[in-house]
């Protein structure tokens, strides 16, 4: 089983290398191409309009078919190109989760901090990393919350889609990745 991470910006490697230390072969994608390599995918934070005009339209749609079809796992930057729907300000998203997301939705940079909240991954409080993060609005009816940050969906999957509106690879926490990497064993059921 090799896991992707989209490696064009954002801390790519910091999902690399809790990857591989839950056992994972880990290819860095840097070329569209690169998608028929690897079993899944992850898109890590960085900056959302940063990573469309790396992709181009022609990295968007092959990542977009990759989407359709294999399992993904996105965090903040990454959450909000799965969504059907991009607010503050409007861009295009990848349409993989019936969701509207609101960019920037806790803040500016110095806005940052680090919240517990529960989640259906364990009893324990789940550490979360908020950076310029977004927030999930209007979720559709098959899409299924997995964490809350008080009233706040921040953890959620649709199918073969996880996203996340914080950033699990900066907290010690590898309950997220385990989850995800469980999807991708079970065929993204």
């Amino acid at each position: 089983m090799k896991i992707g991470v989209l490696a064009l910006q954002g801390d790519f490697d910091a999902h690399r290398r809790r990857l591989q230390e839950l056992g994972s072969e880990v290819v860095l994608v840097k070329k569209p191409e690169q998608l028929d390599e690897v079993d899944a995918l992850v898109i890590p934070g960085g900056e959302s309009t940063t990573f469309l005009k790396l992709l181009g339209e022609a990295g968007f749609q092959k990542l977009q078919d990759f989407v359709r079809a294999k399992p993904v796992f996105g965090t903040c930057a990454g959450a909000i190109l799965l969504a059907h729907r991009v607010n503050n300000p409007p861009q295009p998203g990848l349409g993989a989760l019936d969701v509207s997301i609101k960019r920037n939705a806790y803040g500016r940079q110095v806005d940052s901090s680090i919240r517990l909240g529960t989640s259906k991954l364990g009893p324990e409080p789940l550490e979360m990393v908020f950076i310029r993060a977004p927030k999930f609005e209007n979720l559709g009816p098959n899409v299924e919350v997995l964490a809350r940050e008080g009233n706040d969906p921040v953890l959620i999957r649709q199918g073969s889609v996880l996203a996340a509106t914080f950033h699990p690879e900066l907290s010690d926490d590898k309950r997220v990745h385990q989850y995800f990497l469980e999807m991708v064993r079970n065929g993204g059921r």
